[in-house]
């Protein structure tokens, strides 16, 4: 596996806006932008209470990220709740195309 630490405590942050980058290129070239920040709204509430307390109990721990946080999680966590679900939508508009013909 190659080293993936190679930018630090930036190195999430990096892999979130890659990841990030990605999921905007599936969104648009499928016209999927729209459907996929409505599931981010819908979606988000519970992301940030169950991220929240994941953390607060210990269930997981981030090295390698920036130390800034955001109502008390990691700003990459933001992403991470934004980036996911909009991969979802964007593979699953890829998938399963509209024929709106």
């Amino acid at each position: 596996m190659p080293d993936i630490d190679v930018f630090g405590r930036y190195t999430y942050l990096v892999t979130e806006v890659v990841f990030g980058a990605f999921a905007y290129a599936l969104l648009s070239a499928t016209g999927a932008l729209g459907r996929a920040a409505r599931t981010v709204v819908a979606l988000y509430p519970l992301a940030y209470v169950w991220d929240r307390y994941t953390l607060e109990v210990g269930v997981f721990q981030i090295n390698l990220r920036t130390g800034k946080e955001f109502l008390g999680i990691p700003i990459e966590e933001h992403l991470f709740m934004v980036v996911v679900p909009s991969l979802v939508v964007g593979f699953y508009e890829v998938v399963n195309p509209r024929d709106d013909t």
